[in-house]
């Protein structure tokens, strides 16, 4: 039995090498041909010069005043607004400019980056502990955006922060899911730098770049030797301990990038052929460090990241992306239907000097955006918490700091370790926004869960949509619907007292953003008139103002 064994294991030992002599990912590269330098998406941006973008579109009804209001609001601050800013009178330029100002649109914007981002406080797997400093990650988003840092900036520090002179940003490249306890720390190692090297490709380009870790992809020219050479510049990021309080870290700088080796079938314990840092391919240039990888990744010219942000911009804005999968320009995701559209929004990006908030202007003040034909898009469950809280007035504007546990249902507490279940934070705290609400990632509060936030283990760059009865049923019962409508109940009895017509102009201008017309008021005076207690009648009306699809939605 022993010489069987020693002979299978010699067996075995024999056929990796052949395997390993007989391909060699890098030797064996096959070459990208002309025709695969076609595909739409790596082509030069067609030219758009001289155009805008109700150019794209014939001319529709423009929305009511009071429906752009609610749509801005939303769009650019994540809450609802309220009757005097729905009776400002101002230019929409000036409504615009002054939400773009505000704390809250870096607070609205940065939850549509940590989903990209993979965002978490804790590490995920069975243990799932906590960072306990990973929210300055978070802060430093909320920051950037506030103050309009451009674009390629934005993302250049994610990438090489620490080389750049502040190394917060790279949270970005630690931000996924981790074992730091893992035995084998080379596996660990080898996982994290993976899902380091796929993130970049996916979220700065639009790439399934991860799909070829293990082989060459089997639908775009992406080689495996291009996944490790990008993979290359990230090999000196990862210490093999993990700082208890920081998660992953970066090392020192050092001049230039040491060669790596390719991984055969992606396998860590079967280190192949050295292999140079270098870029994709399907790319131009070169670079030498982390550095000058995010600066060629953000460079002017380079059209995957154009394309890539400006879809995404666009399906902030829109609802539904221009290329129907923006983590995936290549063969595997869709063309646009209007390529020369995504292009002009592209090109608008180095036109704007890469900044988001003269892009959000650009788009919002256009005919387009400000249609009536505009689809209605549902709230997130962070913008449903948010606006539960504005409701009821309980939102806590505070900014920036370690997060707030959010109390649980017991139900779902008891299913967590014992070190998981979090003491809840006071009162006070318990209000504020839910970007500075404690994200576990293997446990999300149910207004998240059940409205589909991402569960953070990979980039999601678009969040699901999906429609099922466990909503309603929160929105029915649970605590934070029932205290939201009672205390809404109650502010509009101590304004109005019993005056149906007011109470019902107040309660739809704050839930629904709109005056009411005579089949709102007539169901209203009818419901009020069939009640005995007034006060119980008023709040069962709130809560069902909060359950109407009115609320959920914004047109």
């Amino acid at each position: 039995m022993k010489t069987l064994l020693l002979f299978l294991l010699g067996t075995a030992a024999a056929h990796a090498a052949a395997i390993r002599a007989s391909h060699d990912p890098v030797k064996d590269e096959r070459p990208i041909t002309e025709k695969e330098r076609e595909h739409w998406a790596w082509k030069p941006l067609i030219d758009t010069s001289g155009r805008t973008l109700d150019s794209f579109f014939k001319p529709g009804p423009s929305a009511s005043r009071e429906t752009l209001i609610r749509r801005i609001y939303f769009d650019l601050t994540g809450l609802p607004p309220s009757p005097s800013d729905l009776a400002d009178t101002s230019d929409l330029s000036d409504l615009v400019a002054r939400l773009l100002a505000s704390p809250r649109y870096g607070e609205h914007w940065a939850q549509w980056w940590l989903d990209l981002a993979r965002y978490a406080e804790t590490d995920g797997f069975e243990h799932d502990r906590d960072r306990t400093h990973a929210w300055k990650y978070r802060d430093w988003v909320i920051t950037a955006l506030n103050n309009d840092v451009p674009l390629d900036e934005f993302v250049r520090v994610q990438i090489a922060g620490d080389l750049l002179g502040n190394e917060t940003p790279t949270g970005f490249l630690f931000a996924g899911p981790d074992m730091p306890d893992i035995n084998n720390q080379e596996l660990r190692r080898h996982t994290v730098l993976n899902d380091i090297t796929a993130t970049v490709g996916s979220v700065c380009l639009g790439l399934q770049l991860g799909c070829a870790q293990c082989h060459d992809h089997p639908y775009a020219p992406l080689s495996q030797a291009d996944f490790y050479r990008v993979r290359a510049f990230f090999d000196n990021t990862v210490l093999p301990q993990r700082d208890k309080q920081l998660g992953p870290s970066v090392r020192p700088f050092q001049e230039g990038v040491p060669a790596s080796v390719v991984f055969v079938r992606g396998d860590h314990t079967r280190p192949g052929p050295s292999i140079a840092p270098g870029l994709p391919r399907l790319m131009k240039g070169s670079a030498k460090d982390r550095a000058e990888l995010a600066a060629a990744f953000t460079r002017r010219d380079n059209v995957l990241f154009l394309r890539a942000m400006a879809n995404r911009l666009w399906q902030q804005h829109f609802g539904t992306p221009l290329s129907a999968n923006p983590a995936d320009l290549g063969h595997q995701g869709s063309a646009p239907e209007n390529p020369a559209l995504l292009d002009w929004l592209a090109a608008e990006l180095p036109r704007q000097n890469f900044s988001l908030k003269k892009l959000h202007t650009l788009l919002i003040l256009s005919k387009t955006y400000q249609s009536a034909a505009r689809a209605p898009r549902r709230l997130t469950g962070e913008m449903l918490r948010d606006t539960l809280l504005s409701l009821s007035g309980d939102l806590n504007l505070q900014t920036g700091g370690a997060s707030v546990h959010l109390s649980l249902p017991a139900e779902i507490s008891a299913t967590l370790l014992k070190k998981h279940v979090e003491k809840p934070a006071d009162p006070a705290a318990q209000g504020r926004r839910s970007i500075y609400t404690f994200a576990r990632r293997n446990a999300r509060h149910p207004i998240f869960d059940l409205f589909d936030r991402p569960d953070a283990l990979a980039p999601c760059s678009r969040r699901n949509e999906s429609t099922i009865a466990p909503q309603a049923l929160l929105l029915l019962n649970s605590e934070l619907s029932v205290q939201s409508a009672k205390k809404l109940a109650t502010r509009l009895k101590a304004d109005f007292g019993s005056e149906v017509p007011q109470i019902v102009r107040e309660a739809l201008l704050r839930c629904f953003g709109r005056e009411p017309q005579k089949a709102d008021l007539d169901a209203a005076t009818a419901f009020f008139a069939q009640q005995p207690n007034f006060s119980l009648a008023l709040e069962d009306y709130c809560l069902a103002l909060i359950n109407a699809n009115e609320f959920v939605f914004v047109d």
